[in-house]
């Protein structure tokens, strides 16, 4: 079943049972019967900078759907070293093992762009499973892509230059934040690239020449998107396209 045969709702028609508006991508996907039996369940809440969703290895508690903000995934080493194998912004949701079976996770989840959304306790919602087979789909689809998108992740670490991987990441970045102007410092960006502040700066120093981007203290300004997608390697284009695919965007 494609995606594409969901109705979408728009952006305002729907909300929690406290008024709160609706933008994951996710809940407005999701059929109106179904959405029904989620609705009492969804809290709104305040996704700050830095709040950590889930811990790898722990139980799953929530589910989160943000409607704004972008979460990293992260892999945490025994010797506290970092690198972020995928994101998920106001398209996806946070705690896809739920939706497969699983109750645990092998990756940090943490908010590296702050925003908000909405959270539902993870057994409410296998319990709801039951009874939304459509939703069930959907939250499949979703983490199928997560799965892949870590894959193609993990190859671009290990195969493409810090230049090629910091554009996809802008791109990928923008994309979930909707907007050209990018909270994020040097450091952060190392952290997450699994390199150090100098190696970053080098690369976003060399974009910046370019006229592609603009760095301030703190964030990153894309100038010209096209120049950005142009300097990216080929997995951002193969992230988007099974996006496409699974009628995720």
């Amino acid at each position: 079943m494609s995606g594409k045969n969901f109705r979408v709702a728009q952006t305002g028609e729907r909300t929690n049972v406290e008024g709160k508006s609706v933008t994951n991508k996710v809940l407005l996907a999701t059929p109106d019967n179904e959405y029904k039996l989620i609705r009492p369940e969804l809290t709104y809440i305040d996704l700050p900078h830095r709040l950590s969703l889930h811990e790898a290895s722990q139980k799953i508690e929530f589910v989160y759907f943000p409607n704004r903000g972008m979460v990293s995934q992260v892999v945490v080493t025994k010797d506290g070293r970092t690198v972020e194998v995928g994101v998920v912004g106001s398209e996806g949701y946070v705690g896809a093992g739920l939706a497969v079976g699983l109750s645990r996770s092998s990756v940090r989840e943490i908010i590296q762009i702050a925003g908000d959304g909405f959270r539902i306790l993870g057994n409410a919602l296998e319990r709801i499973l039951g009874s939304a087979p459509k939703l069930q789909v959907i939250l499949n689809r979703h983490t199928g892509l997560q799965g892949m998108q870590v894959a193609q992740t993990a190859a671009c670490n290990r195969l493409h230059n810090i230049q090629q991987r910091l554009s996809r990441w802008l791109l990928m970045t923008q994309d979930r934040v909707h907007s050209g102007v990018l909270p994020i410092s040097h450091d952060f960006i190392a952290t997450m690239m699994g390199t150090d502040r100098s190696t970053v700066s080098l690369a976003a120093s060399v974009l910046q020449k370019k006229g592609i981007i603009e760095y301030a203290r703190g964030a990153v300004k894309i100038v010209n998107r096209r120049k950005l997608a142009e300097s990216s390697c080929e997995c951002y284009d193969v992230i988007q396209q099974l996006e496409d695919d699974l009628g995720l965007r």
